[in-house]
């Protein structure tokens, strides 16, 4: 049986690492939408800043979500991270 609010914790460190990565934390917004099988993390960020979420090859998007998934590792429901501009 899936916890609720299994996503909390993991919305509240990709709000707190997406703030430290971008050139303006204000535009930062992280929502929690429940799906079928999963918890999606939406994360959105100003346009000028989309560029240093994913990071190159994608490389600071791919940490992100370990660390989503990571965060959610004890549940048993899946937490995904989506980045929207």
């Amino acid at each position: 049986m899936p916890l609720p609010g299994a996503g909390i914790l993991s919305t509240e460190i990709v709000e707190y690492l997406a703030r430290r990565l971008v050139d303006d934390p204000e535009a930062v917004r992280v929502e929690e939408v429940e799906r079928e099988d999963a918890i999606v993390v939406q994360l959105y960020v100003a346009k000028d800043d989309v560029g240093k979420v994913i990071g190159r090859q994608g490389r600071i998007a791919r940490a992100l979500r370990t660390i989503v998934r990571a965060s959610a590792a004890r549940r048993d429901q899946r937490v995904l991270l989506e980045i929207v501009e």
